[in-house]
């Protein structure tokens, strides 16, 4: 029988007690922590993201702040509200919202943002930080993939992991926590040769390609663990992951759901990275 590993129940608890350390902090008559959102233009995937964000702020207890840029801000414009958000001492967390619209540089933004403030993690500075093992914020939803898989209970040591998809957001930064976790990780791609050999021996497979049910219940084995990365919208209007969950329940040991799944995580990751910034810039005043 499969376990199906529903990301918005984590997402609760995990939630409830960062809400308890919060209420502590003041109880103590601490400044309250706060996360600052950078959105440029009306994109309603981005919106919608965000008000996700602002919902779990508001049931945390932290503050929220919104800064909502015309979709035809200029580059200089954009860097000058990173860069006061990064001045602002009343801030801890910063996130720029990407996509940006076209005409704008998503490195050259989030290389403004200050690397202390950096709470998606993507900051070339914490990338470089995390992939040496050093001390970094670590990019959202793969710190949410390593939650689910605990609450899977697989421990990864000595697991044969396969990552489908090499982005920088997700693919490449989860292959490497898993290494971390000791387990043998081999990353797939577009190029690569007998995919469904190479996931057939996977004991844990994280599926993050971006392409509606590639993988169905014959490329994984029996017991496998399977985290569905994949948010991919069907001509219908429904969200369906990277894998089909109908054929692969009832042959893996786990699996996440499409919706409910990894997207709830992601937002909770940043919640738990913004009171881990808060956390350092406290201790270091």
């Amino acid at each position: 029988m499969t376990t199906i590993i529903y990301g918005s129940e984590l997402s609760k608890e995990l939630k409830q007690e960062m809400k308890q350390q919060v209420d502590a902090w003041k109880a103590e008559g601490r400044r309250v922590p706060c996360l600052s959102v950078i959105l440029a233009g009306d994109d309603p995937a981005s919106l919608s993201y965000i008000k996700g964000k602002e919902k779990a702020c508001s049931e945390i207890g932290i503050l929220s702040q919104m800064h909502h840029l015309p979709g035809n801000v200029s580059q200089e414009d954009l860097e000058k509200c990173i860069q006061a958000c990064s001045d602002d001492p009343a801030v801890d967390g910063i996130l720029v919202q990407l996509p940006l619209p076209k005409g704008l540089n998503d490195e050259r933004a989030i290389a403004c943002i200050d690397p202390a403030k950096d709470v998606d993690g993507l900051h070339p500075m914490n990338f470089g930080r995390f992939f040496m093992n050093q001390p970094s914020f670590i990019p959202c939803t793969p710190l949410g993939i390593m939650e689910i898989i605990k609450k899977m209970e697989v421990d990864p040591d000595g697991k044969h992991a396969v990552v489908v998809g090499r982005s920088k957001l997700v693919g490449t930064p989860v292959a490497r926590l898993l290494q971390n976790a000791n387990a043998t990780v081999t990353i797939c791609h577009s190029h690569t040769k007998n995919l469904k050999e190479v996931t057939q021996g996977a004991d844990i497979l994280i599926a993050a390609i971006g392409k509606t049910k590639m993988l169905d219940a014959s490329y994984i084995k029996e017991g496998a663990y399977v985290v569905d990365v994949g948010v991919n919208r069907t001509e219908d209007g429904h969200l369906v992951g990277d894998c089909d969950f109908d054929s692969m329940n009832g042959k893996a040991a786990a699996i996440t759901p499409v919706p409910k799944g990894v997207g709830p995580m992601t937002i909770t990751m940043l919640l738990k990275n913004t009171l881990q910034a808060y956390q350092m810039r406290e201790d270091h005043e």
